[in-house]
């Protein structure tokens, strides 16, 4: 085999020891350097990983893979640039897209945040602007590439549109990175890809010690709560995750109502950014699944994301107006984990109504407002009100992007006559520990879970 190989070292920057933050350095010794994902640690104000400096020098890093658009895997790539990096950015061209609304749409919090912290926005739109030049048209699924003495290939995840696994191939030995592996089946999208001959696995946990309740039992507790909001004439709320999340939701309760299953009320996206992704989910259909596409079949013109009950809410008066419509209603709106955005808005007016309820359907990062309700809080916090939580709190984690424990240890059984050494990140300490032990316990391989800033090198 052609090139000068040497010694290969991963590094855990970002996401060891945490969900969110993802932040992965494959380097070879005096040779080309290669960064995983570059997100925002989200949950803790002013983290600082966020905020200071990065651990590596960005001028000297030369690529970025990006997994997916998902915000704690961005969030930091125009700091990036911001601090010197003039590498090239790689990923599918659905990443590419919703990646650059997704950093516009950010800079309204992170600025907020910063003024409340009295400091500068650790990045501007000149940045992501900045960022974008740097980042390739996009590569599709199974085109494999080069970069220095590795072979490269990106695989499909599952987990939201254009979402990556990425296989790199040097000197004979595989190297996988995860990034977050989806939740198949999915209502839209194609199933994860299996892996089987991997020799080293870079994997998420998030769900590592836990497993989600099956698509059809969250798409009857959907149904339930769609259900018994309207009967109690109250306000059925929904924080959106903007990618995948909010397609999905959209996807199921346009379903139910051709089928009558649920009352035609209205149902309100009170989100710009869900919808901007919404549009560009409408673009690459083809990146869907089988099931999803016969779907799209019988709706040729107005799509699976639209139905007569829709009002698309753009602008700040039209999101005010929401509250003038009558109940019962449903509302979707950012952000997911309740930490800004529109939804606070609604969750001040509904929240102290008990006939009305708070639908949760993702995971709440430690810290966030969404994760208190979920926790039973009865009094919260919002734009500095104290609010009465009376409305119902009802958690839905089947229609969860990431794999549970069971599909976490099923990803790793396909490829454990080959792995030498599985790194486990991406999630909370007790759930990646959990899946460590559950790997060694159950396939004998070597697994452990990185500490931040911890290197390993690569036989």
């Amino acid at each position: 085999m052609a090139g000068n190989f040497s010694r290969v070292k991963i590094n855990f920057y970002g996401g060891a020891g945490s969900v969110t933050g993802a932040n992965f350095l494959l380097e070879e010794d005096n040779g080309i350097k290669i960064l995983f994902d570059c997100g925002l640690v989200q949950g803790a104000k002013d983290d600082p990983i966020n905020t200071g400096a990065f651990p590596y020098d960005p001028s000297k890093i030369d690529y970025l893979i990006v997994s997916h658009a998902h915000i704690d895997h961005i969030g930091r790539i125009p700091k990036l640039v911001k601090d010197g990096f003039r590498g090239r950015i790689l990923s599918t061209p659905p990443t590419r897209e919703i990646s650059e609304i997704m950093l516009i749409d950010s800079l309204g919090i992170l600025g907020k945040e910063a003024k409340y912290e009295k400091r500068d926005p650790i990045y501007n739109e000149d940045d992501v602007n900045r960022a974008m030049t740097f980042w390739d048209e996009g590569i599709p699924y199974h085109k494999e590439f080069k970069i220095g003495n590795f072979r490269v290939t990106f695989k499909d995840s599952g987990h939201i549109l254009g979402s990556t696994i990425t296989e790199l191939i040097y000197n004979g030995k595989k190297i996988v990175y995860t990034g977050d592996l989806g939740n198949s089946p999915s209502v839209l999208l194609r199933d994860t890809e299996a892996i089987t001959d991997a020799d080293y696995l870079i994997m998420e946990s998030v769900y590592g010690d836990r497993n989600h309740e099956s698509h059809n039992v969250s798409r009857d507790m959907l149904e339930d709560a769609i259900e018994n909001t309207v009967r109690a004439n109250g306000v059925l709320m929904i924080p959106a995750f903007s990618i995948e999340k909010t397609q999905e939701i959209l996807f199921e309760i346009n379903k139910m109502m051709e089928e009558s299953r649920i009352p035609l009320v209205k149902v309100f996206l009170d989100s710009p950014l869900a919808i901007k992704v919404t549009d560009i989910y409408k673009k690459y259909k083809s990146y869907f699944n089988d099931s999803a596409m016969r779907e799209y079949a019988f709706h040729p013109e107005e799509g699976i994301f639209a139905f007569p009950q829709l009002l698309r809410t753009l602008k700040t008066e039209e999101s005010v107006a929401i509250k003038n419509y009558s109940n019962p209603k449903i509302i979707i709106a950012g952000s997911g984990m309740s930490n800004g955005g529109r939804i606070l808005h609604h969750e001040k007016n509904y929240l102290p109504d008990k006939r009305s309820t708070l639908l949760v359907t993702g995971y709440q990062s430690v810290g966030t407002l969404g994760r208190l309700m979920q926790e039973g809080a009865k009094k919260v916090r919002i734009m500095g009100e104290e609010v009465q939580v009376k409305a119902s709190i009802v958690s839905i984690t089947g229609y969860s992007g990431h794999k549970g424990s069971d599909g976490l240890l099923d990803f790793v059984t396909h490829t454990a006559d080959t792995v030498k050494k599985v790194f486990v990140v991406l999630g909370e300490p007790k759930s990646s520990l959990f899946l460590v032990q559950k790997i060694r316990d159950n396939l004998a391989i070597d697994a452990s879970a990185p500490a931040y800033g911890e290197s390993c090198y690569l036989d």
